[in-house]
């Protein structure tokens, strides 16, 4: 297909860095996810509501801007690769500390640790990729990186199906599996090299103090924190309370759970990669703007859809929208940022709006227990008004496709 050839024409070493990278983001995402599935069971096990425990999700996004601030500073004053190999290992062990958690209150203190780690991972594998890919291959390569997201929860469903169906296992044993993407470090290691883009910055003597390097940059912070506020209600408002809404108010069984949030990542991973690529043609903010518009008339399909393969179509079709949206999230904020603090703005920017959505499932929670459990209808109205939010948001920001990275231009 003529709109792949961006990364056939990539060589050896920028693929194992967009691959690494990708996994990346997959494994963080999936070691998220794993709490998804489990809220119920955590509940019953610790004789609390759901609700409590959905807090577990908001303490793990509202970390994630320390360590976006934490280890992005770190990925710009020593270079990407060695301190996303830190990273990788910190969230898989923290992960697996989540599995022996004697009381909520211990694994709410763990998914806090878990959301710094977290947080420091997009930021700093968006930038080691995007600053080694050419210019023209950003679209597909930004829309492939996001795409790691919903492989995330993809293989989180698979994880759920197997350690619940399969092995009749409990929720700890989850958290075990979590451990997994600590092998990541041992391909980054050995296949991928540093930035070039940070290389030479570096050997220039290119200045790394932050607020020297924003300077001029204050506003443009403010606007892409805004923006990421709106994005992350996006994604979290149609994906953290899904599997719950299927199984307390649909009533389905686990295999079905897990075939319904499959069809909604292959969606995901479909409308990433397309809006992505599409991006190139008519634009970063273009490419948003019709995305998040074009999810309204999925809302009724996936929350309403009066039938397995209505809901199935409809799981589709809107994580198609929403996470074609967010394809083109990561080349967007790369080509916003400065070559002196690209480690940590994009990062920064975008779990500061994580921080300001974190309540999203707590609120999604909150409100179906007081509309007698109807999440449907407290999910449908929550993503009616996020994407008209989040298209006014990106209508009114730069369009910066195509901005050079470094002295080379790449």
């Amino acid at each position: 297909m003529a709109w792949l050839s961006p990364l056939r024409e990539l060589d050896a070493s920028q693929r194992h860095t967009v691959f690494a990278s990708f996994l990346g983001w997959t494994l963080d995402a999936f070691d998220f996810f794993l709490l998804v599935f489990v809220l119920g069971d955590i509940a019953t096990d610790f004789q609390v509501h759901k609700t409590e425990v959905t807090l577990g999700i908001l303490l793990t996004l509202a970390a994630r801007p320390i360590g976006a601030l934490l280890f992005g500073r770190l990925a710009d004053r020593f270079g990407r690769r060695p301190v996303l190999m830190v990273d990788v290992l910190l969230f898989s062990i923290l992960e697996l500390a989540c599995a022996f958690a004697p009381t909520l209150t211990v694994l709410l203190v763990l998914r806090f640790a878990f959301g710094i780690a977290m947080g420091g991972e997009w930021g700093i594998g968006a930038s080691l990729a995007l600053e080694s890919v050419p210019v023209k291959s950003r679209g597909l390569v930004s829309g492939l990186l996001q795409s790691g997201y919903p492989c995330g929860y993809f293989l989180g469903a698979i994880a759920y199906w197997v350690v619940f169906d399969v092995l009749g296992l409990n929720w700890r044993a989850m958290f075990v599996v979590g451990v997994l993407p600590a092998l990541l470090v041992l391909y980054l290691r050995s296949k991928v090299p540093e930035s070039p883009v940070w290389k030479a910055g570096k050997a220039a003597g290119q200045r790394h103090n932050l607020l020297d390097s924003m300077q001029g940059h204050w506003k443009r912070l403010l606007y892409m924190m805004l923006l990421m506020m709106a994005f992350n209600m996006f994604s979290h408002g149609s994906q953290d309370m899904y599997p719950t809404f299927l199984k307390s108010q649909l009533h389905l069984g686990v295999g079905t759970v897990t075939v319904l949030t499959m069809l909604l990542n292959a969606g995901a991973i479909v409308g990433g990669l397309s809006f992505g690529a599409w991006s190139e043609k008519v634009g970063r903010r273009r490419g948003m703007i019709v995305a998040a518009l074009l999810a309204l008339p999925c809302i009724p399909l996936w929350t309403h859809g009066g039938s397995l393969v209505l809901l199935g179509l409809g799981a589709f079709l809107i994580q198609v929208m929403v996470q074609g949206a967010w394809g083109i999230v990561p080349t967007y904020l790369n080509e916003l940022s400065p070559d002196e603090v690209r480690g940590t703005l994009p990062g920064f920017a975008y779990q500061l709006g994580n921080l300001l959505a974190a309540s999203t499932a707590t609120a999604q929670s909150w409100l179906a227990d007081r509309s007698g459990g109807n999440y449907a209808l407290v999910m449908a109205s929550w993503m009616a008004v996020v994407a008209v939010l989040l298209a006014v948001l990106a209508w009114l920001g730069p369009e910066v496709r195509g901005a050079r990275f470094g002295k080379s231009g790449s």
